[in-house]
């Protein structure tokens, strides 16, 4: 079953990336600007290889299934996955896994957004950390946990200076 719950995720974030592409090319037909390409593929890389870390250490480590901890976790990843749609939602067509601005419009302060600058990325630390203890695979928790908050010191500068936080 958690091979089933893999492959759902990266499904998901398969319609993700089709929902990104769609919406890039909306922003940029609206003067969008990309700021912090190089970053971007490294950020592709290890959200695949959260995936794949999940079922190896799975299958190689023989991880077994923990209820008390894999029920909770489950929930959690589906509560990421809730915050992550819902953040789509509240931006539409301005939703990106890249970095695109468009020139003077103004921010979006409805949602999750009249609480955090940066929900989604609350969603995408939360449900790193949990999927794999879904199936105990803490290996691939904590490697994937400490190379994300690397990714987003990085990711949240570009971001914050596009948008004029910082």
């Amino acid at each position: 079953m958690y091979t089933l719950l893999i492959v759902a995720v990266g499904i998901e974030r398969l319609v993700e990336l089709l929902v990104s592409r769609r919406n890039a090319g909306w922003a940029f037909s609206h003067g969008g600007e990309e700021y912090g390409r190089g970053h971007y593929p490294v950020m592709v890389v290890l959200h695949g290889a959260l995936l794949a870390g999940c079922l190896i250490e799975v299958w190689a480590a023989h991880r077994v299934f923990i209820p008390r901890l894999g029920w909770p976790m489950l929930a959690v990843v589906a509560a990421g996955q809730a915050l992550r749609w819902w953040c789509i939602g509240t931006l539409g067509p301005r939703w990106n896994t890249r970095v695109i601005v468009i020139p003077n419009a103004p921010l979006v302060r409805a949602g999750p957004y009249r609480w955090l600058h940066h929900p989604n990325y609350v969603a995408v630390m939360v449900e790193g950390l949990a999927l794999p203890l879904v199936h105990s695979a803490w290996l691939t928790a904590i490697g994937f946990g400490v190379a994300n908050a690397l990714l987003l010191v990085v990711r949240i500068r570009v971001e914050n200076t596009a948008l004029g936080y910082a």
